[in-house]
């Protein structure tokens, strides 16, 4: 028997300044899976990851709540951590980036480096708040497209005709944190030099460490040449200092994959049989793998093997990396609820029925995977429901009425346990290989066939005929036996399913080489039942749980017929209908939060010859309002009014976005006046 493997295994650092939703736990599942089949095959394998809580989002965001940056990531880790759980997600270590074991060695990666000459420094010019006085982000930048005029763009594309432009080329610029006018400043900036490394990351992107369609995508880059990445911040800036350059800071991204180093060093210091240096060192003949999003392709298959071989560290074995997750065939969506968090799924369903179906969709590429939430039903139940749990079900009841939960001895069915025997080595490669999808093909393949043959022994009409017990009690201790196999393979997908059905067995937890084995003569625990079917109401509730208050949705529902249409994109009008729809130019004179509402704002409209007031559920996009005022934007002006607990709305303002902080509010182009209408 070969030796154990030594396999430390990571998953991308889910960011401290939000909630874990199912997009993101595709990466996580998919991670634990693998991992749970390396243990249940006697490796030692080691899952190790963090908070990426540096940045200065999540510095804004903490002064915005009036906490310190520690006390929110300390919030979100723990949020995060029982999400993770709560979906059986077993890491050996949940750590965060803000860790002193992060900040040593961060500091020793960055010290190699630049002893090795693969630091430079020069000075950049870039837009500056001196309202907030600090340095901006692009994203922290808003003004009027040079392009096409839009207003309200951010600082590197225009969202309305897609151009791609320097923040400096943007007209009007104001800062997205203050609202003041930006000013350009020069400040000395601290370089990766990433060309040292093009000839080593030629050869390793090639070397079989990524799918190829990821060599492929990363051949364009290396292709058009490397350019140094920007590693440093100035202050104000939620990170690490940068040793002897006061007020220059680490990057979020230059110590964020760092952080899984240090999340196993953190690791090692309590549990003494683990070697930091013999994981982590050059030359080292463990396995190193990272699961990642194929949007961080380029933070973790170039820029991260090249620091690692600057100091001297050894590179992964391989980065494995899956595409996005859609849901019903589109983009996670606010507003059709299919923007779905962690623990919104986690309070009306089991983690296991999405842990199963993410394993029969996935396969070995970068495809983006869908859950489809009819077919997601259907799958689980028949699968899960009607095949697995079924043979136990089926059998267990004959052995406890007929031999008091004894399973005899012999086997009944020599081929089907010869199939499944020599189904597993299959099933292995398939786990190892990450094609979870033809796993569970080849898994339910096994189930459908025992199945089949219990309906064919039929144990139930043989069980009213006399003399046909002793025949009963083989066919369902077979049976039973099957299930075990089926158990055993599923384990790294069913973690709960294995731990109810190990009960039931009345066995130790089940290795992979259980497979090998029979039971007989043994003693099983009475039968429970070990998963229901999913009730689709329980989805349905899921979805509208996650939904946004959509005040326009609302208020655009056809006249006359008393409710909302089921899908207003795919409702006709008349023109005519249409066209009755006064739409105006209105001066935003004042906006503010209601008091007691989460998603309103009450908006006092100038359009002209009146003042209207409307109330709108745009605030998760406008935390302070205020900004607001002065602004130009399109409202409709002949809706009826519509009395609300808060007081009356007389119109609707138009905005366009999927929600959350993504709704933009409607802008006239220049030279607009209130009380214009619209044609």
């Amino acid at each position: 028997m070969s030796e154990p493997r030594q396999i430390l295994v990571t998953s991308a650092l889910p960011y401290a300044n939000g909630s874990i939703h199912l997009g993101h736990m595709l990466e996580y599942i998919q991670t634990d899976m693998w991992v749970r089949f390396q243990k249940l095959r006697g490796n030692q394998c080691i899952y190790v990851c963090a908070d990426d809580a540096h940045g200065s989002a999540i510095m804004l965001r903490a002064e915005k709540e009036g906490i310190t940056p520690e006390q929110l990531i300390a919030n979100v880790q723990a949020e995060h951590s029982g999400d993770f759980a709560d979906f059986l997600v077993d890491f050996d270590n949940f750590h965060s980036t803000h860790s002193d074991e992060n900040r040593e060695l961060s500091g020793l990666i960055y010290g190699r480096l630049r002893d090795a000459g693969h630091i430079a420094t020069r000075s950049v010019t870039q837009y500056f708040d001196p309202e907030k006085g600090m340095f901006l982000a692009d994203r922290f930048i808003k003004g009027t497209c040079p392009k096409c005029a839009a207003e309200d763009q951010y600082g590197d594309n225009c969202e309305k005709c897609g151009a791609t432009y320097a923040p400096t080329e943007l007209k009007n610029p104001k800062s997205a944190i203050s609202g003041a006018t930006p000013v350009l400043r020069d400040s000395q900036h601290f370089f990766f030099k990433l060309p040292d490394f093009q000839a080593m990351l030629q050869q390793w992107t090639r070397s079989g460490t990524l799918q190829d369609a990821v060599a492929n995508k990363l051949a364009e880059w290396l292709d058009s040449g490397l350019q140094e990445w920007d590693i440093s911040r100035d202050a104000p800036y939620f990170g690490f200092e940068i040793p002897g350059e006061p007020g220059k800071y680490f990057y979020v991204w230059l110590d964020a994959p760092i952080g899984y180093m240090a999340s196993f060093k953190n690791l090692c210091a309590r549990r003494p049989e683990l070697d930091f240096d013999a994981f982590w060192n050059e030359g080292s003949k463990a396995e190193l793998y990272h699961f990642i999003g194929k949007d961080i392709v380029n933070f973790h298959a170039l820029f991260w093997p090249a620091m690692l071989e600057g100091a001297g560290f050894r590179k992964p074995t391989a980065v494995n990396v899956h595409g996005y997750l859609t849901v019903n065939g589109a983009k996670m969506s606010k507003s059709r609820g299919t923007f779905i968090k962690a623990r919104t799924y986690l309070d009306h369903l089991h983690p296991e029925y999405l842990r199963y179906y993410y394993a029969a969709k996935l396969g070995r590429g970068v495809d983006d995977l869908d859950l489809n939430l009819e077919d997601f039903v259907q799958k689980v139940n028949s699968d899960l429901v009607g095949k697995v749990v079924n043979i136990a079900s089926r059998c267990a009841g004959f052995i406890h009425k007929g031999n008091a939960d004894v399973m005899v001895a012999g086997d009944a069915a020599p081929e089907l346990t010869e199939a499944f025997l020599a189904a597993a080595p299959s099933i292995a490669e398939a786990y190892e290989g990450r094609d979870f999808g033809r796993a569970m093909r080849e898994i339910m393949a096994l189930a459908d066939r025992a199945n089949a043959w219990i309906a064919d022994k039929a144990p139930w009409s043989l069980a009213k005929q006399e003399g046909k017990q002793d025949e009963v009690q083989a066919i369902c201790a077979q049976g039973i036996n099957l299930f075990r196999q089926l158990v055993i393979f599923l384990k790294p997908v069913l973690p709960l399913l294995a731990a109810d059905a190990e009960a039931f067995l009345n066995v130790a937890p089940l290795t992979w080489n259980d497979h090998q084995s029979r039971l007989e003569n043994h003693q099983l625990n009475p039968f429970k039942a070990l998963m229901s079917r999913i009730e689709p109401a329980k989805v349905e509730a899921m979805v509208a749980a996650s939904k946004e208050d959509l005040l326009a949705a609302e208020a655009q529902a056809p006249a006359g017929n008393g409710e909302l249409a089921k899908d207003p994109l795919s409702a006709e009008i008349e023109f005519d209908t249409f066209a009755a729809v006064d739409l105006r130019v209105a001066l935003i004179v004042k906006a503010e939060a209601v008091p007691g509402a989460d998603k309103l704002l009450q908006l006092t409209l100038d359009i002209g010859d009146e003042r209207r007031n409307v109330f709108s559920g745009i605030k998760s996009a406008y935390p302070d309002p205020s900004k607001l005022e002065g602004r130009l934007t399109m409202m409709v002006a002949n809706l009826k009014p519509r009395k609300m607990r808060f007081g009356v709305s007389e119109g609707m303002v138009m905005a366009a976005g999927p929600g959350g902080e993504e709704i933009y509010l409607l802008s006239p182009d220049s030279g607009a006046k209130p009380g214009q209408r619209i044609k």
